[in-house]
């Protein structure tokens, strides 16, 4: 499980698996191509993500990652990009 792996990671990084596991839920959410979705990805501009896919990325990262979000604790700054939001669940995850 990917918690397991960013126990005692530096914060401040991202883990590519968590990049990968963040590719992954958008590409299942959104119903795309996960090779198409890079770090650089700019998800409401370039996603088209909304506030419903929002709570279904969630749920989808917490039953792949193995952890919960607060969506208040979530704020837009965490979905400007793939990398943005990796590296809210990186920390989120490594507490």
């Amino acid at each position: 499980m990917i918690e397991t792996t960013l126990q005692g990671q530096a914060q401040g990084t991202v883990d590519e698996a968590v990049v990968a596991s963040v590719r992954a839920a958008l590409a299942a959410v959104l119903k795309r191509d996960a090779a198409t979705i890079t770090g650089d990805t700019r998800l409401f501009d370039d996603l088209g993500l909304d506030s419903t896919s929002v709570l279904e990325l969630l749920l989808e990262l917490e039953n792949e990652i193995g952890a919960e979000f607060d969506p208040d604790d979530l704020e837009q700054r965490h979905f400007e990009t793939v990398t943005t939001l990796s590296e809210y669940v990186t920390e989120h995850v490594s507490r």
